[in-house]
């Protein structure tokens, strides 16, 4: 009997998909991917480590201070997990400030070794937020809070919410999680801005149309300074797209990745 179209073909035929989750408090990679890894498992092996900093990635890490020097420091850990797996060549999906920084970085790092990326809600090229989000107030009705502006509508999603609060604030206050968390957001960084213009990998940046924490502009102006971009403004999604629109969202990363 033929395989229907819902079959995982077989994990050895699959492209690999490497999977890197968003910057916001608390995050791992399992919840961060949670509403699309199973479906993009269907033609992509996908692979999604807690980034430095992040979920098991939080002991030991010190001395790394702003934006730029984080994201290249996961770029560092993303290749050597490339070399650990034997992994030539691999698709990325960068979320946000966090995933989609370190993708970039990536991309200015190692070329050879990706494919096609993915990057979302700006990757992290806009300004820094006025304050570090969430730990000034570090409670469960302020997780709640900074989570529910990620989505479109709340309403949509509030019994989502409310997992994903406690979970996340679980693991934001777990030792060593608040200092990283906050030098992450210093104003102070030495590491040298990317040139975008020399990075050719062939990117589509996903944007939500209502996006409450990055502007769409963000977006426009990072496919821009990309020398092989476009931009897909996703109607009715907030920051989150994944989460407000799954299926739009698979469809759109399977088929820029696999043209």
């Amino acid at each position: 009997m033929p395989a229907s179209s819902d079959d995982v073909v077989d994990t050895d035929a699959r492209p690999v998909l490497l999977l890197l989750h968003g910057g916001g408090p608390g995050v791992d990679a399992e919840s961060n991917w949670a509403s699309v890894r199973s479906r993009l498992s269907v033609r992509f092996r996908c692979l999604a480590p807690d980034l430095l900093g992040f979920g098991r990635q939080i002991a030991g890490v010190t001395g790394i201070e702003g934006p730029r020097a984080w994201a290249q420091a996961r770029a560092r850990q993303v290749l050597d997990l490339l070399d650990r797996d034997n992994l030539d060549r691999v698709h990325l999906v960068g979320n946000s400030a966090a995933g989609g920084a370190a993708a970039l970085a990536l991309l200015a790092m190692a070329p050879d070794r990706v494919g096609r990326a993915v990057v979302m809600g700006g990757a992290g090229t806009g300004p820094l937020p006025p304050s570090v989000p969430f730990y000034d107030d570090p409670t469960e009705e302020s997780m709640r809070a900074t989570l529910g502006r990620l989505v479109a509508d709340e309403s949509v999603h509030s019994e989502l919410l409310d997992e994903l609060a406690g979970i996340r604030l679980r693991q934001a206050l777990r030792p060593g999680a608040e200092p990283a968390f906050r030098s992450m957001f210093a104003d102070v960084d030495d590491t040298p801005p990317l040139d975008l213009a020399k990075i050719a990998t062939p990117v589509l940046a996903l944007h939500g149309e209502r996006d409450r924490v990055s502007p769409v502009e963000v977006s426009e102006r990072l496919v821009d300074s990309l020398p092989d971009a476009r931009l897909k403004v996703v109607a009715g999604a907030g920051h989150w797209i994944h989460v407000d629109r799954p299926d739009e969202f698979c469809s759109l990363v399977g088929e820029f990745l696999s043209s």
